[in-house]
């Protein structure tokens, strides 16, 4: 087995592409923690990893061989307002790896140093953010979801400077691919159009294989990025989750969560709900994150015009039918998941209004998301168990007036009770990355220096659908419903 056996297709792109740039090396590498079982998925060595030469490597204190080192250059909307040249300011691309399935995976390293586009910020990442988007990340592995994958966690033994100063970290991050909506806004702005036609052509094949043949490549990737983040949107929504920062440059053309910067997870249910402290005008919301993917998916569209046909007018027409299938998708993705949440496994009229009317009453009565749907599971099996629902509520007959509705919708079912309990606690979990779980553990590895929370929430969120009574406490809610809870870039 080789160490990183890399194959680096990105970096034989033009070299506009990106600037190359080695890692920054950091005073004194400690290994926090190695995903071993991703290392094997990847086909790497994890003792090699977990060894002296590979925690150089993780930390960036050394280039291994075979890494061909870039910061990728991109663009993107920013809370709406256009930047033209963003880039990996904090981030090394050390090069790819073709996984044990055959495909192909970046290996990045976050918190590397400066690049040349770093915008004067010092390159670096902080302990506490290291952490959050290796838990969050893995944990979103676990409920199914899409994601960028966390591989190590290094601290540098430097302190790096935000309000105070802070343990310095470096993430290596794994994904389908770092390119972004914004990676071909940056293209689009300078009307390099080979540029753009490279860059689409690359992640046809890399990504989207089967547009190669289809009559219209260029519409057939979009309407293939288009699939891939609806159903992406829809998955988050169903486990209450709130990436924060939807940016262009924050969504990923390969249908992957990514960027955990201030994310975090619903306790009550509230669709207004934001969780950053940079979004001070709702932008991003937990019921926005739908509108927010097609008006980012409009901006890929808009830089693709010059490749969707020989004419403008041509062009606007094919982006526009391809967006018009945005709202189609979502829903259904959307709806049926609600109705499996509801352990319904058969689609009929009025099962939309159905979930619909139990998720108004639980944002009318402050009913925590995760909770609600978990103990209903229990309650599809044996009545009696409305109790632990109804007391999620601050007026239990909302749920009775619910309740009766669902049971009779149940009923249309010829599913054996248990049976459709047992699917239910398939996608409804038991557990989440609890924001006040994730700030303890934060606080605790950064004030601290014990990483024992940081993992034994690791191993809790490894099995979010299975029940774990040694560990209930974790899936419990905080006492104040997470009322006035703030996350933070830590950029």
């Amino acid at each position: 087995m080789t160490a990183l056996p890399f194959d680096n297709s990105y970096a034989r792109l033009p070299e506009r592409f990106y600037a190359r740039q080695p890692p920054t090396p950091v005073a004194a590498p400690r290994l926090v923690r190695l995903n071993r079982a991703l290392a094997a998925e990847l086909g790497l060595d994890p003792d090699w990893l977990a060894g002296p030469d590979g925690v150089a490597a993780l930390a960036g204190n050394a280039v291994p061989e075979g890494a061909d080192p870039i910061a990728a250059a991109y663009a993107g909307h920013q809370f709406g307002q256009f930047v033209p040249q963003l880039g990996d300011g904090r981030a090394v691309l050390l090069g790819e790896v073709l996984d044990r399935t055959g495909q192909r995976r970046d290996i990045q390293l976050k918190g590397a140093g400066p690049t040349p586009f770093s915008r004067r910020g010092d390159g670096r990442a902080a302990l506490g953010p290291v952490l959050r988007e290796y838990l969050v990340s893995e944990a979103m592995a676990a409920l199914g979801i899409p994601t960028t994958r966390a591989l190590a966690a290094v601290t540098t033994g430097e302190p790096v400077v935000r309000e105070t100063l802070l343990p310095g970290a470096v993430l290596t991050r794994v994904a389908a691919s770092h390119i972004r909506v914004g990676t071909f806004q940056f293209f689009a702005v300078r009307g390099d159009v080979e540029g753009l036609r490279a860059l689409a052509d690359h992640v046809v094949a890399r990504h989207y294989p089967e547009a190669a043949s289809a009559a219209n490549p260029y519409r057939a990737l979009l309407e293939g990025v288009i699939a891939a983040q609806a159903e992406l949107v829809a998955r988050w929504l169903h486990v209450g989750f709130v990436h924060g920062v939807m940016n262009t440059d924050n969504m990923s053309i390969a249908g992957e969560t990514i960027d955990y910067g201030p994310c975090a997870f619903l306790d009550a249910y509230d669709p207004g709900t934001v969780f950053s402290s940079i979004d001070r005008n709702g932008r991003y919301a937990y019921g926005q994150q739908p509108r927010i993917a097609l008006w980012n998916l409009t901006r890929l569209a808009e830089t693709l015009l010059p490749l969707l046909a020989e004419d403008e007018a041509g062009s606007v027409a094919e982006a526009e039918a391809a967006l018009a299938s945005y709202a189609a998708r979502f829903e259904t993705a959307y709806h049926g998941g609600l109705a499996r949440k509801l352990g319904l496994a058969e689609t009929r009229d009025g099962d939309a209004a159905l979930a619909g009317d139990l998720l108004k009453r639980m944002a009318e009565n402050r009913a925590d998301f995760t909770l609600t749907f978990r103990t209903l599971c229990a309650a599809a099996e044996r009545p009696e168990a409305d109790a632990g629902v109804r007391d999620l509520f601050v007026d239990p007959t909302a749920y009775d007036a619910w309740a009766k509705d669902w049971r009779g919708r149940l009923a249309q079912e010829a599913r054996d009770p248990a049976e459709t309990a047992a699917a239910m606690r398939r996608v409804n979990p038991a557990f989440i990355p609890r924001n006040h779980r994730v700030e303890a553990m934060i606080e605790a590895a950064v004030e601290r220096g014990d990483f024992a929370p940081f993992e034994t929430l690791l191993t809790v969120l490894s099995r979010p659908y299975v029940d774990q009574p040694d560990q209930a406490a974790f899936a419990m809610a905080p006492e104040d419903g997470g009322v006035g809870y703030r996350t933070f870039c830590g950029t």
